[in-house]
């Protein structure tokens, strides 16, 4: 192998729709859990959950819904999300996902590009009044939305009470499913069209690296808006008749711990902040974690040190690793359980089954030599069916071969393993010198006394760019900038060694956990006075 491509394992593709996927399920497991939603104290077995599919489908019929249109989900974690979920899947209806961070400005983006009917929302929680914020975004955008309902109120029961009777829909493998808006860290988000074949199968590839079977018992801390919740939580259990466990409405590491304890969880999944938070939380040795098995870690980089006190601490000896986005519905690799700790801790995996990838020269789209740094591009029946209602930007990303470009880097292993290096626009150009902010965080973590920490770029009129580095330290440690420079020196280049640090008690980040690293570069602009810097 000279040239960086890799193709996944051959298997059979599933030509079927969601819903096939689920009444399968129903099928072979009836009396087996299938979604537990812990804060709700609520348990539904797959029979119970296929009646409550069902009423919901009747209940878009009350509403005058029909196959082919849209509705939008606007909430956090519950039983009644699932249900939508598949409801619209069987229905023939497109579900559109909506950020719950989402405020009137973005939501007024949504309500306006996706041309929903119908929404289903939470009224209010501890965080926001979603029903004001939808009043006003509603008001602002000059388009109809016919119908409201609260999943949190008795909207619920009289949607589902006012049902009528649904006509059987024929579905078809290639019809989109889902439209999932990306994070929209930078500039307004798109509608990813991602369709029922894509993210059944997806499921099911993501389930054969996790060995999954109708035994497992999935513990879901990670938003359903987003594809691991949705596609990596529901696509997967659906796909063989796992119970799949909402710890809470949102991520919280004492829900998540004592969920794993109590419903005797074998599988979690979360983000690296979402497994640090439940390892350095004070209750963490009350509770008995040896009912699980392993998980995924992904959504962001995942730090060494913190991988391998999840694997012993957490008794995940079968953690992997995920990588992908969600315009590929979403993994593209992923380590096995069986794979060395090697392979686990220093790549991204391997392509999934049925998946192709290269890495290219972004200048000149050429195929890079293996062990070469390089673009990571997709293809295969994951890639999105197209942003929605936007060819151009669909044309920017999806190239003429049907390959999609993620805009990540990574290095093509002898192994066929991919090792991610950073993004396209993740790179800190040091007076010349390229500065990979994974690899200045991954060297950070193995200082002790460190808990979390993130890496970016900020403008320099001499250098053009200088590192900076936020800190998060463990509970009960304490630290100066120069102690952290003095760690570094003599162990990395001189030119990546952070010439800020500042320690914070938190990052900013999206409802999904993942940080929002143009958020740090913007504050610490302005906190230094660099303004001038960015625009001279």
């Amino acid at each position: 192998m000279s040239q960086s491509y890799v193709r996944g394992r051959d298997a059979t593709l599933l030509e079927q729709s969601i819903h096939t996927t689920f009444t399968r399920a129903v099928n072979a497991y009836p009396e087996r859990e299938a979604l537990v939603s812990v804060h709700q104290n609520l348990r539904y077995t797959y029979a119970d959950l296929h009646e409550q599919v069902e009423r919901t489908v009747r209940g878009f019929a009350g509403l005058g819904l029909g196959p082919g249109d849209r509705i939008g989900i606007w909430a956090t974690n519950c039983a009644e999300w699932v249900m939508v979920q598949l409801a619209a899947a069987r229905a023939g209806i497109l579900l559109v996902n909506i950020n719950p961070a989402y405020r009137i400005h973005e939501l007024e983006y949504a309500l306006v590009k996706s041309g929903i009917k119908a929404i289903f929302l939470k009224e209010r929680d501890e965080r926001s009044d979603y029903r004001t914020i939808l009043d006003e975004a509603a008001r602002r955008a000059a388009m109809p939305l016919d119908h409201r309902i609260c999943l949190d109120t008795d909207s619920w029961s009289q949607f589902l009470e006012e049902g009528r009777a649904y006509p059987d829909v024929k579905v078809e493998p290639n019809d989109v499913a889902n439209l999932q808006y990306t994070s929209g860290t930078t500039g307004f988000p798109k509608g990813v069209m991602l369709t029922h074949r894509g993210l059944v199968n997806n499921g099911l590839f993501i389930g054969k690296v996790l060995k999954v079977t109708e035994q497992d018992r999935i513990c879901v801390p990670v938003p359903l808006y987003h594809c691991f919740g949705c596609v990596i939580g529901t696509m997967v259990a659906i796909n063989v008749g796992a119970a799949m466990i909402l710890p809470n409405d949102r991520f919280h590491a004492l829900p998540t711990m004592q969920a794993l304890d109590r419903e005797r969880c074998t599988l979690v999944y979360g983000v690296p902040t979402m497994f640090i938070a439940q390892i350095n939380h004070a209750d963490f040795a009350k509770y008995d974690f040896s009912s699980l098995r392993g998980g995924i870690m992904s959504g962001a980089p995942c730090p060494v040190e913190i991988m391998k006190r999840v694997m012993t601490e957490m008794h995940c000896a079968e953690i992997t690793i995920v990588y992908g986005q969600t315009e590929s519905s979403p993994v593209i690799t992923g380590s096995m359980v069986d794979d060395t700790m090697e392979r686990r801790v220093s790549t991204v995996g391997f392509p999934l089954h049925e998946t192709e990838v290269k890495l290219i020269d972004s200048k000149t789209g050429e195929t890079v030599p293996v062990g070469t740094r390089g673009e990571i591009c997709t293809r295969g029946y994951l890639v999105m069916k197209g942003y929605d209602g936007d060819e151009a930007a669909t044309r920017e990303v999806v190239d003429r071969d049907g390959w999609l470009h993620t805009g990540d880097l990574a290095i093509l292993r002898e192994d066929g393993y991919i090792h991610l290096t950073g993004r396209v626009r993740d790179v800190i150009i040091r007076g010349g010198e390229n500065v990979y902010p994974k690899e200045v965080e991954e060297f950070l973590y193995t200082n002790p006394k460190v808990a979390a920490v993130e890496v970016v770029g900020l403008p320099d009129a001499k250098l053009g760019e200088v590192v900076l580095a936020w800190i998060r330290l463990k509970p009960g440690e304490t630290a100066t900038e120069e102690e952290i420079r003095e760690f570094c020196k003599g162990e990395i280049s001189h030119f990546k060694i952070p010439q800020y640090v500042r320690f914070v008690d938190e990052f900013p980040a999206t409802a999904n956990g993942k940080t929002q690293k143009y958020l740090i570069r913007q504050q610490e602009i302005e906190l230094r006075g660099l303004t001038e810097v960015v625009t001279a």
